[in-house]
């Protein structure tokens, strides 16, 4: 049977898709342009060291505690309303950001952006599944949607160099106000609105739950990854998990729950949610290493830096374009693990790379990872958003978007804490003697403080304190590629396995039409 030729999406759709890639590709953005921004903002506001934690975290941890909140008041309030009051909140803020006169303004105002963008992603995701009801269709504009989100990543370094080098650090944040007010102008006229026609009561406890049971476990992860494992985060970590077992046995208990959990049961949304996750550890964690790498041990400025990231981000966009084409005649599940099979390779490249190594190796393995990591996002994201009835698409795509947070986290966390340690343990046998106790022990700790110490010493000690530091780096990388390998390849393996069973339908029809009931039941629009 043909697909039915009034799910066609037309030019107006298609028209809406871009001004849903506007709010996408400044959250991506405003992830990375921070960072260029650090040493001006601190210089002009003198934060504490913890305010400057908290202005760089807070963003992160009330986007991560609020997905799912917000993916869900999306169905029920509407998601082009949601869509808009968080574009205003998201430029308010931004315009709040540029004028911070203290660091509490601007850790008031970061948190504020973190509330907006919670609303946003979710929104922009759940949008496209009711705007684009043929399989093909949607799946390709959930590509371009991925794109956006890769070029948003590799565009936010380049413009916060550039802005920095002509403006004051507010520029970083106030670019973002024009794109919003964009935004507010053509959503209501370009894009749909949707809600649940049933959406039941909204419970606030489980609001409650899903915070306590989030924020706590970002936060411990993080801990982790700056200061090692240690008791505290670790407890963090473990009350969230609790607190989370909790909201799970309450969303299980509700006729009208937060989230449904009973998605679960579905084998190709959970398979899914898991590979997003470890998709997300994988690009995000090794993303720590090779930024460094760049700026640290080959020596590049940040601009030059963020123009050798450009090849990474490209390929990202280029895969899950393909991606989209690829799954038309081949299975999803070969599909997706082709794609972790090629990032497992490009970090077996990136295991290679030495101190000395000639730039391109490094390019290479990083572009391979990338463009095995769009493909996978690509489809990911259309099995979990096709699982789920539309009425709930909101709530799943926050679900999608926190659980891409928590891999994120977990790998800056596990991979991060690899290198960290590697890197003390050779420090601790290769220090050069001669360097003063206290900057022996910030060159100990990390790469960035044997470069600023190697700045403060003689020629002949400071070059064999960057040998030795950049030769400990290194070896921390490699061993973290290899672990990211090897996670990638087990991904492939029990993707492989699990997704076997789905190939895209001859004869897909509508999606809105089924929902699934049990453990048994495919994503919409694949069949066995």
């Amino acid at each position: 049977m043909a697909t039915n030729p009034s799910l066609k999406a037309t030019g107006r759709e298609w028209a809406s898709l871009a001004v849903l890639t506007l709010p996408v590709l400044l959250i991506s953005m405003d992830m990375t342009v921070l960072y260029f921004a650090l040493p001006f903002l601190s210089a002009d506001l003198e934060p504490s060291s913890t305010q400057l934690l908290w202005i760089m975290d807070i963003y992160s941890f009330l986007l991560a505690g609020l997905l799912i909140t917000m993916g869900t008041l999306g169905d029920r309030i509407g998601r082009r309303k949601l869509l808009m009051l968080g574009a205003a909140a998201f430029g308010a803020a931004s315009a709040a950001a540029a004028m911070a006169t203290s660091a509490e303004m601007l850790i008031l105002a970061r948190a504020l952006l973190g509330i907006g963008g919670a609303t946003l992603m979710p929104s922009t995701l759940s949008l496209i599944r009711n705007m684009f009801r043929d399989d093909h269709q949607r799946r390709t504009a959930i590509s371009v949607w991925t794109a956006a989100l890769a070029g948003g990543a590799a565009l936010g370094p380049l413009l916060g160099g550039a802005l920095l080098e002509h403006f004051w650090w507010g520029s970083a944040f106030l670019v973002n106000v024009p794109v919003m007010v964009l935004l507010l102008i053509l959503g209501p006229v370009m894009l749909p609105e949707f809600r649940d026609p049933n959406p039941g009561k909204f419970d606030l406890m489980s609001t409650g739950l899903s915070l306590a049971a989030v924020l706590p476990i970002i936060y411990g992860m993080k801990k982790i990854a700056e200061d090692g494992v240690a008791v505290i985060p670790l407890a963090t970590i473990g009350v969230g998990l609790l607190v989370g077992v909790v909201f799970v046995l309450r969303q299980r208990k509700l006729t009208h729950p937060l989230l449904d959990v009973s998605l679960f049961r579905n084998r190709a949304f959970s398979t899914s949610v898991g590979t997003n996750v470890l998709a997300m550890f994988a690009m995000v964690g090794f993303g720590l290493f090779t930024s460094q790498y760049l700026q640290l041990v080959y020596g590049l400025r940040p601009w030059s830096a963020g123009l050798w990231t450009l090849p990474a981000a490209g390929a990202t966009m280029v895969s899950a374009t393909l991606a989209a084409v690829l799954v038309q005649s081949i299975r999803p599940a070969y599909v997706i693990s082709a794609g972790l099979l090629l990032a497992a390779a490009g970090f077996g490249v990136m295991a290679q790379v030495q101190a000395d190594s000639e730039l391109a190796l490094v390019i290479t393995g990083a572009t391979m990872m990338a463009a095995g990591v769009g493909v996978v996002l690509t489809l990911a994201a259309d099995l979990i958003i096709a699982a789920a009835p539309p009425e709930r698409a909101g709530s799943a795509s926050g679900l999608s978007e926190t659980c891409a947070e928590f891999g994120g986290a977990l790998g800056i966390a596990i991979l991060g804490s690899i290198g960290a340690a590697v890197y003390r343990q050779s420090m601790d046998t290769d220090m050069p003697s001669g360097i003063p106790e206290a900057a022996s022990e910030v060159a100990h700790e990390t790469l960035g403080g044997a470069v600023q110490v190697a700045g403060q010493l003689p020629e002949d000690l400071a070059g064999l304190l960057l040998t030795s530091s950049r030769e400990a780096f290194t070896e921390g990388m490699q061993l973290a590629s290899y672990t990211a390998a090897a996670v990638m390849f087990v991904a492939a393996v029990l993707a492989g396995l699990m997704l076997r069973h789905l190939r895209i339908s001859p004869s897909a029809g509508d999606p809105h039409a089924a929902a699934p009931s049990s453990k048994d039941d495919d994503a919409q629009l694949y069949t066995r």
